[in-house]
């Protein structure tokens, strides 16, 4: 069974609710928020998997997909020194990933726990939340009460919540 297979037999076996999207394969921030149902109620997430310079821990970082990210604010913010962009043969051992299908949703593969969430405060929002069942061909989106309420306690993570600074603020 696929990980999208798998993602969505355990969303319709806990009951949760959601929208399912299949689209031809998505590569960036760009595309997702080009495909049809890109609407301004929906809320893309950028997903990016950091690690410490010993690629002993591993962060999931979620924000917002136009949002300016700088690897040393994070790594203040998490109180953790020296983030950097995980490589990206690290997601099929981790995970069984491939590059581009990182989503919070992946967290129930993290048979390690290796993974700590990490959550941008400003994606929670009115509307609906929208992320890659674990493969960039389909989205899956949530209300965002749902994806809260539901989604998070039934990935048993325990997010960290960060405040990014704006643009002209500096941590």
């Amino acid at each position: 069974m696929s990980h999208k297979e798998a993602v969505y037999e355990r969303l319709d076996g806990l009951g949760i609710p959601y929208e399912r999207h299949e689209h031809a394969l998505v590569h960036t921030m760009a595309d997702c928020l080009a495909l049809p149902y890109a609407a301004p109620d929906v809320t893309f997430c950028k997903n990016i998997l950091l690690c410490n310079r010993q690629q002993t821990a591993y962060w999931l970082f979620v924000t917002e997909p136009l949002k300016p990210f700088r690897t040393a604010v994070v790594s203040k913010l998490l109180g953790t020194s020296r983030l950097s962009f995980a490589p990206s043969e690290q997601l099929m051992p981790l995970l069984g990933l491939e590059s581009g299908s990182l989503s919070p949703l992946a967290l129930w593969f993290d048979t390690g726990k290796r993974m700590t969430l990490a959550l941008d405060r400003d994606i929670r929002r009115e509307g609906r939340i929208a992320f890659h069942p674990c493969d960039a061909t389909s989205t899956v989106i949530f209300s965002q009460q749902v994806f809260w309420n539901q989604v998070l306690p039934a990935l048993t993570a325990s997010p960290v919540l960060l405040t990014l600074p704006g643009a002209d603020e500096q941590v």
